[in-house]
């Protein structure tokens, strides 16, 4: 529902009762005239209201940048004059030395019956008053004031509140969830990132044989499995591991085989000075 600041009055020209007169038209032809007048009037009213409420919004802003300006300039002049080398500051005076405190005051109070515009506080002024509904009150069991069934002036101020409330409710309630996440997972970033392949590595892999880099692709560079072993170098445990990756211990009751046996036939000659 838009707020109508400013009414310019009389909205109807020509709708009015005419008095008992011999000639209808020229009373209403006057009528009219007049009306616009009065308009005319209303509306210069209004327009002087408008203009002044410019001149002193610009003037606050005018106002408010030389102030800023003055500061600057003090700033600029503080900056340009202080020199680190020439001034030392020990430790001790650093701690010691007071927070900076700005005396700069916040504007309060911005929307109370003094900061009302002159055409909004006469228009309030010439509202009806809300009928003694108060009254009722009293016959009441919720408690509940029976007045704001007819107008709350704090409606809006408590929808604000509510909602600002429940913000703050989902905001430390998502806190507490990462709160619960991180105290679950402790080691969730000090994850390892993956190594990068270079061409060197691969050449200094194959420098020693294929069937060495064979094995220590399974292995791993101390005899361990690969995900066993860290870019750090260390070991994990074992309980992820299967058994597969061990190669399997050595039998002592197994029998070595014997080497194999060649006949007399297939020997090679004997050289020529044994002979």
């Amino acid at each position: 529902m838009p707020l109508v600041t400013r009414n310019i009055e009389p909205r109807h020209l020509c709708r009015q009762t005419l008095p008992s007169v011999r000639n209808e038209l020229e009373c209403v032809t006057n009528i009219t005239l007049a009306n616009v007048i009065r308009q005319l009037g209303s509306l210069s009213k209004f327009a002087e209201d408008i203009f002044g409420e410019l001149f002193t919004q610009a003037n606050t802003f005018a106002f408010r940048v030389s102030s800023l300006v003055e500061r600057v300039d003090r700033l600029q002049v503080k900056v340009t004059q202080l020199d680190p080398k020439e001034e030392e500051v020990s430790l001790q005076g650093i701690n010691t030395r007071k927070a900076f405190k700005s005396s700069t005051t916040q504007d309060q109070k911005l929307f109370d019956r003094d900061s009302l515009p002159v055409p909004v506080l006469e228009t309030y002024s010439v509202c009806n008053t809300p009928p003694p509904l108060s009254i009722l009150s009293s016959y009441r069991d919720d408690g509940k004031e029976a007045l704001k069934f007819y107008t709350d002036p704090s409606y809006f101020f408590d929808l604000w509140k509510e909602k600002m409330l429940q913000d703050t409710k989902d905001i430390m309630k998502e806190k507490r969830k990462h709160r619960k996440e991180k105290k679950d997972n402790p080691n969730r970033g000090n994850v390892n990132p993956r190594k990068i392949k270079t061409r060197k590595e691969e050449w200094e892999k194959m420098k020693m044989g294929q069937e060495f880099v064979e094995s220590r692709e399974k292995f791993g560079p101390a005899g361990y499995p690969s995900n066993m072993v860290y870019q750090n170098g260390s070991i994990g445990s074992n309980e992820s591991v299967d058994a597969s990756y061990y190669p399997p211990p050595p039998q002592p009751d197994s029998v070595s085989p014997s080497p194999p046996s060649f006949s007399e036939d297939s020997l090679p000659p004997p050289p020529m000075e044994f002979r």
